[in-house]
This record gives C-alpha cells, structure tokens and sequence, in this order.
C-alpha cells in the first residue's frame, strides 16, 4: 500500500469516527440533545431529585449572555476569557504509537460529553493522526486551515481540544481559527465550578482554576507598559520614580495571595473531616468508600444501597461533594457508605492536588467499591484511569482498602464483555443500579470483605445498660443472645474498646 492510499484511508476513518460521535451527541447532522437527563425513568429509588431540578433550572441556555457565571471575577487586568461555551468544534490528535484508533474516538466521544455537560452543543469535529502533536499550533498548520474551514461552515464560537495545550498553542490555533480555543483541562475545571456546592468544594475548584491559570495569563496593550512607582503615580515628588509592577505581575501576585488563602482554608477544614472519620474509627463502624470512572453509576449505586437520595444525572462529574449515609450488611452490622467524585482519564493534576483531601476518604475506607460502567466501549481503560489516580494520591495498593470491582449497568451491557471483565476482574460483582440486579449479591460480598470484630466475648449484661447491648448489635457480630434473670446474655464478636467496656 502506498503512502498516500495509507494516508487517505486514515484521513477517512478518522471523518467516519467523528461522524459516529457526531450521531451519539446530537451533532448538526442529528440535531441537538439535552444534556443532563436523568439516568432513570423509574425515580423512586433516587428519591424526590430536588437537587437535579434546581441544577437544571441553573443550566446554561445557548445563545443567552447572562449565563451561570463560573469564570474567576477578581481577574480584571488581563486577558481571562470567559468560559460561555454555546456552540462547539471538537479537536482531537491521535498517535498511532500511543493508542490505536478506537482509544483516540473513546476519548473524543467522551470530549463530546464532556461539552455536553458544561451546557454547550456539538457541532462538528476533527480528529488529526500524527505522530507528536505539533509544537505550533498542536493539530499542524494544514489541519489548523481545515478546522478554520470547519468552525465557519458550523456557526461555531468555540474549538475544544482533546488534551491540554500550552499558551503558545492555543494562541496560535486561535490566530488560524478566528473564535476562541480552549483545552480539555479548563473544560474540566469549568464542570468542577458549575457543579460544587460545598465550601469545601468550591475552595478546592478556585484553587485548581488559578493553578491552571497562573502560566496562561498574558497582558495586552498597556499591561505590558511599566507603572510608575512611589507617588510619582499620582503626580508627586521628582527623582521618585520607579519602574514598578506591571499589571501582570500585579495579577500574578494577586493569585498566588489568592492561593495561599484558599490553601490555607482548605487545610482548616482538614480537621472537621478527620474528627468526623475517628469518631466512626471509635464507635468500630466499617467504611465502605464508591469510587469509579465518571457517570459509571455510583450515585444511583449509593441510592439503591441506602435510599440517600443524592443527585443522579445522566452528565459527567455529576457528583463532586462527597456524600456518606449509614447502611446494614445482611448479617446486621452498621457501616458507612460514601459516594466520591468521579475520575476521567487525563483528569487536571492541580484537580488532583486540590481534591487529594477529599480522595484521603478512600485511604481511610476499609472497602472500595470500583463502580465500572460495563456497557462502556472502553470499560479496561476506565478501571485502569481510576487506578492511576487513586495510586497518585497513595489510596491503591498495599495497605489501602479491599477493592471489590463493580460491573454496573448490565441491562445495558453485552454479555461477551461482561464475561470478559470477570475474567479479568476476579471476585467482581455484576449488578445494576436501574433495576437492582445484583444487588443482594453485592451486599453478601461486602458483609464478606468488611473485616470482622476481632474479640469473642461471652457477658450478661444488665438490663439497665440496653446501649451496650444494641452497641453490640449494631457494630458487633451477634452470635447468640438469651434473656436471663440477671439480665442480657450475649455471645458475639465485637471490637477490643466495646469488649473492654462490656467485661468490666
């Protein structure tokens, strides 16, 4: 074959993979879809969604100016645009050395959602194979042209790259293009802001969005000038001049004062999270922590387990404030579950860094549940996403929690990849969280992998210390109980503070 026939046949199937995106996401071709439809029409295990409908009143309307603000508002002196993304291209490069054909339109469909999420419409797409993304203007000065092409057929005002590009990239690619051009990363970090809720959470977003911004600001027109410096600036004193600051760096010292606070804030709320964990440790209450890949269904797992109610919704990064509600094994002991934020692949680093406080729950859990959505084309390279992240803040492998793998969604599943993931996957569970198949045998599971009281105690218990004896039932595994005249008498395992107290 040819250099130039293996050349076009690449050309044309990369346009058949973003023809194939274009048709899941509602494209030109196939008309717009609305983003953030709830995962299930049978509610009533998801309880009343209050908070889905307060977010959808919130979402962002196409075409609108004043849209759900979420761009950093105390950057005034430089050039920070705003994040109003109403009618998207997409770009993608594809290095046939790092990933084959169909990783490169997982990731591109997965982009495609990820806009989605963020309340804009896919229009068009491009996918570029190279070797190396081009050091200029990432896609090559051909393939810029063409996507110049492409964004004005559309109508487009917005060109979102698969991956992350440097300053000098994007400027480039936005000189080529004519509207404005912005990366995986501040797509990411612009969900993170619409989504979080909590103190804690919108602190860690700010943080993450200046982490990202600090190297990618730039000055125009008169911030590059010099300010006069002493009170020459205000047209006093000869011989008090100074060069100054610039604005820029004004802006730059503005944000690093920006950051130490919200540091410093985040590590003041460390201690609350903490004491809350140690007094769960003290009252021997097992954790079991649901992590996984984004929208692989650990809300809706969570609901179905314990009736929490939290927020479903059919969109990335739905959930990012963690949630814990308490829950019974079958064999009657309490434990505690919580929901986590969901990971993607190539997730932001300063995402990570301003979420590890937050991840340090999965560290602390005795169980992790790893949520995979099965009836995802590339659910191998979702486990292996995860994985990355939760070894990255040291919450995987060696004394970390007891991982049992998840297969959710298999109603919607093909059971050749079922099978195969459980080849893959030993000891994992196959359920599904819409319509609760699977799930008495996730819970045997979980009873199995949670450790056990370790003291076997035989006492009677007066009848005037019932809290002990429900203590017992309750964080304790019960093996016989018989009411006597002195009082309760209880066989069961229980932890060494509880055998203590009940022994005394």
């Amino acid at each position: 074959m040819t250099t130039t026939a293996q050349s076009t046949r690449q050309s044309s199937r990369a346009d058949d993979a973003v023809t194939r995106i274009l048709a899941r996401h509602g494209g030109a071709a196939s008309g717009a879809s609305t983003p953030g439809a709830a995962v299930d029409d049978e509610p009533g295990y998801d309880g009343d969604q209050l908070d889905l409908a307060e977010r959808n009143a919130l979402r962002r309307v196409g075409g609108l100016a004043s849209e759900l603000s979420t761009e950093l508002t105390d950057v005034t002196e430089v050039e920070y645009r705003q994040l109003r993304l109403e009618r998207v291209v997409l770009a993608g490069v594809w290095s046939s050395a790092n990933a084959s054909a169909d990783d490169a339109e997982n990731s591109l469909r997965e982009l495609a959602a990820l806009a989605e999420t963020a309340g804009s419409t896919v229009l068009d797409g491009v996918l570029q194979r190279r070797d190396t993304p081009d050091p200029g203007t990432w896609l090559g000065s051909g393939k810029a042209a063409e996507l110049k092409d492409v964004v004005a057929a559309a109508g487009a005002d917005t060109v979102i790259a698969d991956g992350e590009l440097s300053p000098s990239q994007r400027r480039a690619l936005e000189d080529i293009v004519k509207v404005k051009v912005i990366d995986r990363t501040a797509l990411i970090l612009d969900i993170f802001a619409q989504h979080a809720k909590s103190k804690e959470g919108k602190a860690q977003v700010e943080l993450a969005q200046l982490e990202y911004l600090l190297p990618r600001l730039r000055g125009w027109g008169e911030s590059m000038s010099r300010q006069a410096g002493g009170r020459v600036a205000g047209g006093e004193g000869i011989g008090s001049r100074g060069p100054g600051e610039t604005k820029i760096e004004l802006d730059r010292r503005r944000i690093r004062t920006r950051m130490a606070k919200l540091r410093r804030e985040i590590k003041e709320m460390r201690p609350a999270r903490e004491t809350r964990r140690q007094s769960r440790r003290r009252g021997a209450v097992p954790s079991v922590v649901i992590a996984g890949y984004t929208n692989a269904g650990k809300s809706s797992l969570l609901n179905r387990l314990t009736g929490a109610g939290v927020l479903v919704e059919d969109a990335l990064f739905a959930t990012l404030d963690p949630t814990v509600r308490r829950s019974q094994t079958p064999d009657g002991r309490t434990m505690t579950l919580s929901d986590t934020v969901g990971f993607v692949r190539s997730l932001p680093t300063q995402l990570v860094e301003a979420f590890r406080s937050t991840l340090e729950e999965v560290g602390e859990a005795d169980v992790l549940l790893h949520v995979v959505d099965a009836s995802h084309p590339d659910p191998e390279g979702q486990i292996s996403a995860v994985r990355d992240v939760l070894a990255e803040v040291g919450t995987h492998g060696g004394d970390g929690p007891v991982e049992v793998v998840v297969l959710n969604k298999c109603d919607q599943a093909d059971p050749e990849v079922v099978s195969r993931l459980l080849r893959r996957e030993r000891g994992s569970v196959v359920v599904s969280a819409r319509t609760g198949e699977g799930l008495d045998a996730l819970r045997d599971r979980i009873a199995e992998v949670l450790p056990h009281p370790e003291v076997l105690v035989d006492v009677v218990v007066p009848y005037s210390r019932g809290d002990l004896v429900s203590r017992v039932h309750s964080t304790g595994e019960v093996l016989s109980t018989e009411h006597t005249e002195a009082g309760t008498r209880v066989v069961a395992r229980v932890a060494p503070d509880l055998a203590a107290e009940l022994t005394a």
